[in-house]
């Protein structure tokens, strides 16, 4: 019979536990080598992520759309942008870019609108430019003096992609008077009121909105005090932006605007026709039969807009107007002048102004026979 004694007993717990003991320490010590791998292996994973998403980031990629404007729609998010620059060879991938905003909280500030991405060109190139936010514009110039008529037909040849008639279209929204009835309850439509300037419009911009931007671009200009000048002077603010286009038709020159002027309101006072011949233009673009030359019926025309016959202001402006017209009209020279005539002997599109008839005459004697040798 086999009896376990209490020492042999007690001999095989020691021996237990030191073998317990022992094999938790070779399972810590292995624990902790694998812990110290994996942490390797993070650390690592993160550099090499870090290392990629750096040169993801910030390596140029090239492409073939550098000439073609890539439109952006209003409302589309980040991912819908992205599939699209992607889809148009702009971005290699998308998916640092996605990354890269999920990790920073960028992107928010992406526009839409007309893009020109040059090549070769970093994901990080490209948010900084959808950041800024472009609109394809059209660079629209209005000269001084430019008629209603001009305007309408700029309008329709720089805006193709409006509806077949544009010119029409745009002529006939500047009979609607309500954008200057405040300032001008008298006009007949917005000649004199469209202000001439250099504007750069979204090329999707409406005939509508073109019109009023640049009716508010008068509005800047005409100030409160230039409407208390005219009360000064007798007159209605529709007959002095009638006066300044004349004006603006008749001279190029800031200097001798203000004498111009004086010269119309003298024959204003003396009873005399005007005798502007631009508005003999004027009534040729009416009636849409103006070919660049001012011919002899022009002169004769019964239009009460034919200074040559009428006395008295035309029944309004015949042009849009600078500023530089409106304070001429506002604040003319003193003078005894009634008659002015291009001064031939210069090339700066000055005039000789004179006082009677007869230096008049002399002055347009030696005129005609300057207009003989252009001829």
């Amino acid at each position: 019979m086999f009896v376990v004694t209490n020492s042999a007993y007690n001999g095989s717990l020691l021996y237990l536990r030191a073998y317990i003991i022992y094999f938790n320490i070779q399972i810590k010590t292995h624990s902790m080598k694998v812990l110290k791998l994996l942490s390797v292996l993070v650390i690592l994973a993160i550099i090499l992520f870090s290392f990629w998403m750096y040169s993801s980031l910030h390596s140029p990629h090239t492409h073939i759309k550098s000439d073609q404007y890539i439109q952006i729609a209003h409302g589309s998010s980040p991912g819908q942008i992205f599939d699209k620059l992607a889809s148009e060879g702009i971005l290699s991938s998308q998916i640092p870019l996605k990354i890269y905003l999920k990790i920073t909280g960028a992107g928010k500030d992406m526009q839409a609108g007309d893009y020109l991405f040059v090549s070769p060109i970093s994901p990080l190139e490209v948010l900084e430019e959808l950041s800024n936010g472009k609109l394809r514009t059209v660079k629209f110039i209005i000269p001084e003096g430019f008629t209603r008529f001009d305007i309408a037909k700029r309008i329709a040849e720089q805006f193709p992609q409006q509806q077949s008639g544009t010119e029409d279209a745009a002529l006939k929204l500047m009979e609607d008077i309500s954008l200057i009835k405040d300032i001008d309850p008298e006009a007949k439509n917005l000649e004199g009121y469209m202000y001439p300037n250099t504007y750069n419009f979204p090329r999707a911009l409406t005939i509508p909105t073109i019109i009023n931007k640049m009716v508010g671009e008068f509005k800047k200009i005409w100030k409160p005090e230039y409407a208390a000048r005219a009360l000064e002077l007798k007159l209605t603010t529709h007959q002095i932006i009638t006066i300044a286009s004349l004006i603006e038709t008749e001279s190029r020159l800031n200097e001798e605007r203000p004498i111009v002027a004086s010269v119309i309101y003298n024959r204003l006072k003396k009873g005399m026709p005007l005798g502007i011949d631009q508005t003999a233009v004027y009534i040729a673009k009416m009636e849409n039969r103006w070919d660049g030359v001012i011919n002899k019926s022009d002169l004769e025309s019964s239009s009460p807009y034919n200074t040559r016959k009428v006395v008295g202001l035309p029944p309004g402006p015949i042009s849009s107007i600078s500023e530089n017209s409106i304070k001429a009209a506002l604040y003319p020279a003193t003078t005894d002048y009634i008659y002015y005539v291009l001064n031939v002997e210069k090339e700066d599109k000055s005039h000789r102004f004179y006082s009677t008839a007869a230096e008049f005459e002399r002055g347009k004697a030696a005129y005609q026979a300057w207009l003989k040798t252009q001829r």
